[in-house]
């Protein structure tokens, strides 16, 4: 099966690319294909203008971003919270990608992730992330991963530093990989 894991960053240092490596790395030795994008600037495109869609069609960074989802079984979102919400960078680049038909996403199985200093782990940005993924087909797994206080939560190897939190984490990707194998096969 092959999974596309990215998060939807800016930051060079972002704990959420850190969490992606992770999940990245994870899903591997679990016998996964994984097609990991840690920098959200591959998928560079200007805000959604209508009229620019239709003097120009999809900006190059769209069709690179629909190109990977297409090409993955299913997909991992990790995502910082913004404001409560998700940023305006991968909302931006859901709603070009809404414009893609059939929307690349239908059938995916998705899991959700977020990496956050707060000690809500990004659950309220893993929450808006449901609906625009859920609108355009993808099945949004209801096991969402919130990691709290992520700055001190990685040690030097990128690893996390509670064993707990990392077999949860475990427990999930078990899940989603089982998940995903089952509703690849439907």
């Amino acid at each position: 099966m092959k999974v596309f894991v990215f998060a939807a960053s800016l930051r060079k240092a972002s704990v959420n690319k850190k969490l992606a490596t992770l999940i990245a790395h994870k899903l591997d030795a679990r016998g996964c294909a994984v097609d990991h994008e840690a920098d959200f600037h591959a998928f560079d495109m200007p805000y959604y203008d209508g009229d620019l869609e239709d003097a120009e069609g999809l900006p190059p960074g769209c069709v690179h971003f629909v190109e990977r989802i297409k090409a993955a079984d299913a997909m991992v979102v990790v995502t910082p919270e913004y404001n409560h919400s998700i940023p305006g960078t991968l909302k931006n680049a859901i709603d070009w990608m809404s414009r893609v038909r059939p929307y690349p996403t239908i059938g995916k199985t998705v899991m959700v992730a977020a990496a956050a200093q707060s000690m809500v782990g990004g659950y309220r940005g893993l929450m808006a992330i449901q609906e625009p993924l859920s609108l355009l087909g993808a099945w949004v797994s209801p096991g969402k991963f919130g990691l709290a206080q992520a700055a001190q939560a990685f040690d030097e190897a990128g690893e996390l530093k509670n064993p707990d939190i990392d077999k949860l984490l475990e427990s999930m990707l078990d899940g989603f990989v089982a998940t995903a194998e089952a509703r690849a096969g439907e």
